[in-house]
């Protein structure tokens, strides 16, 4: 991964450290992405929080326990995938 590489958070290895890059935007679309968008960006995915996976779901990694600041979420495939993010280089807890 190249540090400033923009992933999805569901693309995020398990440990890693991020920085939310492009949080979604509560605007367009349909009235189901705007709220999902909208539910996001409440609950901390804005741009330059730092985001950790810290354990996910089998099979398949469904869902994705996710650290946001100092809460922790569980989110879908679906959601962590609408969320972009920075890797931070050398920073696995």
């Amino acid at each position: 991964m190249n540090p400033g590489q923009l992933i999805t958070l569901f693309d995020l290895p398990t440990g890693q450290e991020a920085i939310v890059s492009t949080a979604p935007v509560p605007t367009g679309g349909e009235l189901a992405e705007r709220e999902l968008a909208l539910r996001l960006f409440e609950i901390g995915f804005i741009d330059g929080e730092r985001v950790r996976v810290v354990a996910r779901g089998c099979p398949g990694g469904d869902p994705v326990a996710v650290r946001v600041g100092n809460t922790m979420f569980a989110l879908r495939r679906f959601e962590a995938k609408r969320v972009l993010v920075s890797p931070l280089c050398g920073v696995v807890a």
